[in-house]
């Protein structure tokens, strides 16, 4: 009897260990700041990289997430819904730009506040927006924007080099 008593206490104490364990992840994942937000709309040209649930960052820090994307069928571009943090107040000069975390780092919304003091309102929308840069695109035009321009010709305004003229030992 006395060993099952001791199993049960053990059990007990590894069940709270885990539960703390989840709670502690739960909490610092930020998965729940999401909810009782207030939602900003934003239209973006390219939201390559960037899906529902994608992180919405101000200075570095979670301050919301995307809970959808739709396309505006008058101009084709993505829109995107945001849910922000209801402590934090943007104004009506926010820029929300597509950003990664790095060269190989996944996408996320970049809010970056302006001076104005129009505040803006559940449901707004931020209209300064910069789409997602394809990081490839730009490599392979690095690479390949000499090609064919004469980059290895010389300069037209210098004079053609001659050889110096050789001297005879005497």
């Amino acid at each position: 009897m006395k060993n099952t008593t001791v199993e049960t206490a053990i059990g007990a104490l590894v069940i709270l260990i885990a539960a703390g364990f989840f709670l502690f992840a739960y909490s610092t994942s930020g998965a729940g700041t999401a909810s009782g937000g207030y939602t900003l709309k934003a239209e973006f040209d390219n939201v390559a990289g960037v899906n529902t649930g994608t992180d919405v960052r101000l200075a570095g820090i979670k301050v919301g997430t995307v809970v959808s994307q739709t396309l505006n069928p008058d101009n084709y571009q993505a829109v995107v819904t945001m849910t922000i943090d209801p402590k934090l107040k943007l104004t009506d000069d926010t820029t929300a730009k597509i950003t990664s975390e790095g060269l190989l780092g996944s996408n996320f919304v970049a809010l970056d506040p302006g001076g104005s003091e129009t505040l803006l309102a559940d449901g707004g929308e931020i209209v300064n927006t910069q789409g997602a840069v394809d990081i490839w695109s730009l490599i392979s035009r690095a690479m390949f924007e000499g090609k064919g321009s004469g980059g290895d010709k010389p300069a037209e305004n210098t004079a053609p080099q001659t050889p110096a003229p050789e001297t005879q030992p005497q």
